[in-house]
């Protein structure tokens, strides 16, 4: 399920989730929206990095998109750039 950022903090997120640092300008992350849209079981937070930039800050956010992988309160991992769906679902399948 993907849905627009509502304050949700980490510490609280429970389920794997992608939280997608992107702006409406980037071409790569229309690319990857699309390819997040493809993923199954699995929870997606969206942030503009351009309506949130206090967010971008915090978690050092230095070019998009950027994803931050969270599972049980945790950042498990980071990744920079466009990923393919393959590379999403290896990324994922030690976490699931």
């Amino acid at each position: 399920m993907i849905k627009n950022y509502k304050n949700e903090k980490i510490e609280d997120i429970k389920n794997l989730t992608i939280i997608d640092f992107y702006a409406d300008w980037c071409g790569p992350c229309k690319m990857l929206s699309q390819v997040l849209e493809q993923l199954e079981d699995i929870d997606i937070i969206k942030i503009n990095v351009d309506e949130h930039e206090d967010l971008a800050k915090k978690y050092k956010v230095m070019s998009i998109p950027y994803l931050l992988i969270v599972k049980n309160g945790k950042i498990e991992k980071e990744l920079l750039g466009f990923k393919s769906k393959d590379d999403l679902e290896e990324e994922l399948k030690e976490l699931r």
